[in-house]
C-alpha cells in the first residue's frame, strides 16, 4: 500500500478506481477512516458489503529486467533489457555502454562471462 501510496505522489490525477481499490484495501486497517473517505468517493453503502478489488495477472509480469555490467567483477552499470534478451544481444548491448568503453578502452578482453538475464561481467588485462 505503501508503494501506492508513494506511486500517487507523482502523478497529478488519480483515477477513482484506483482510490476506490485503496481505500478497500485500508478497511480492515482502519475501518472507520476507510468508511469516511469511501462516502467521500461517492459510496452510497458500507464499505464492508463491498466486493474486494480483483486484478489483471497480466500486470503483474515484468517485460523488462535490470542486468549488471561488470569489467573485472567491479558494476559499472546497470541496465534495463527486454525479459527474453539472448546472450549474445546483452554482449553487445554491454560493449556499446560508453562506461564499459572507458573501462575497457586499450586493454584486451580476456575472458567475457554473460549469465542470461543477470549480469555481463568483462575480463581485461
Amino acid at each position: 500500500m505503501m508503494i501506492f501510496v508513494n506511486e500517487a505522489y507523482k502523478t497529478e490525477r488519480l483515477p477513482l478506481e484506483a482510490m476506490r481499490n485503496f481505500v478497500q484495501m485500508l478497511s480492515p486497517i482502519a475501518p472507520h477512516l476507510a468508511e469516511e473517505l469511501w462516502e467521500k468517493l461517492g459510496g452510497t453503502e458500507s464499505i464492508t458489503y463491498e466486493s474486494w478489488p480483483t486484478y489483471d495477472e497480466a500486470w503483474t509480469v515484468d517485460n523488462e529486467i535490470e542486468i549488471v555490467v561488470q569489467v573485472n567483477g567491479k558494476i559499472v552499470d546497470r541496465v534495463l533489457i527486454a525479459k527474453d534478451t539472448d546472450e549474445a544481444e546483452m554482449e553487445k548491448l554491454a560493449f556499446g555502454l560508453d562506461k564499459v568503453k572507458e573501462a575497457t578502452a586499450g586493454k584486451a578482453v580476456r575472458k567475457l562471462i554473460v549469465v542470461k538475464g543477470k549480469l555481463v561481467n568483462i575480463v581485461v588485462g
